[in-house]
């Protein structure tokens, strides 16, 4: 069953990621820089406990036979703060996943734990989750992220992660200017094209807006890098964020509304 949890609006939870932010530097004495350091502030700071298991075999769901990668990539267990991540994330054993790892410890070490413990009642006498058969409080399955649940954890992950005033100083710093790129600004860039090409076959992405995803990504790539996440996670923080668009804004009619 999907946890229901009420709206919160993008503001809210963007202003609970950077008061996190905040306490965790105030604590430790430091500014907070790119790459963040995710692991320090769910473990250390949180005192979250992180694990790694074969989700699947561990809540005795069924790998799909259609599918190579696994649908649950997370757990967590509100109740007691333990975090379980399937072992196909674990970056020791692959390092190209890192960003894809770091990005799910954020979406259930902050978005889940801040956003959505209060919704559980706590019960400190429960046992640990390893030795007892409790169900997780939230099984995060790439089938349902969609959900609002998942939804508004994904975006926490991304403030997290993406602060905007860091983002938005290293987009100054590489790119040169604070105004937005829009995607006509990309295509007349032969070199930028067959870089976005390259990855849309690398990727075997065939959906109407992979030319544009490709493009902005092949400027997200630098930045994802510096701040240790996907090319995929960047650019999407960066068209939220307004410094990527993909059409040129338009002006809204006055029409009925005089």
């Amino acid at each position: 069953m999907t946890l229901q949890v009420p709206y919160l609006t993008d503001e809210t939870i963007e202003r609970d990621a950077e008061a996190l932010l905040a306490q965790f530097a105030h604590a430790r004495g430091m500014a907070i820089r790119a790459p963040i350091p995710i692991e320090d502030i769910v473990e250390k700071h949180l005192k979250l406990h992180v694990e790694f298991d074969d989700l699947h075999r561990l809540l005795g769901v069924p790998r799909s036979e259609f599918r190579t990668d696994p649908d649950i990539f997370g757990a967590i267990w509100l109740e007691t703060g333990e975090i379980v991540l399937d072992e196909s994330l674990d970056p020791e054993v692959r390092p190209t996943i890192e960003g894809r790892y770091r990005f799910t410890l954020a979406h259930e070490g902050g978005g889940h734990w801040r956003l959505h413990r209060r919704l559980v009642q706590a019960n400190s006498g429960q046992e640990s989750l390893f030795g007892d058969a409790r169900q997780p409080t939230v099984v995060c399955r790439s089938s349902q992220s969609k959900e609002r649940v998942e939804l508004q954890a994904d975006l926490y992950a991304s403030c997290l992660l993406m602060p905007s005033r860091l983002v938005h100083a290293e987009w100054q710093d590489r790119l040169g200017r604070t105004k937005p790129l829009r995607l006509s600004d990309l295509r007349p860039n032969g070199k930028v094209v067959s870089r976005a090409e390259t990855l849309i076959h690398k990727q075997g992405r065939g959906e109407f807006d992979a030319v544009g995803d490709a493009l902005f990504e092949s400027v997200a790539e630098p930045i994802a890098r510096r701040f240790g996440v996907s090319r995929a996670a960047m650019r999407i923080r960066l068209e939220k964020l307004g410094l990527l668009l993909r059409a040129e804004p338009t002006q809204q009619s006055m029409k009925g509304i005089l």
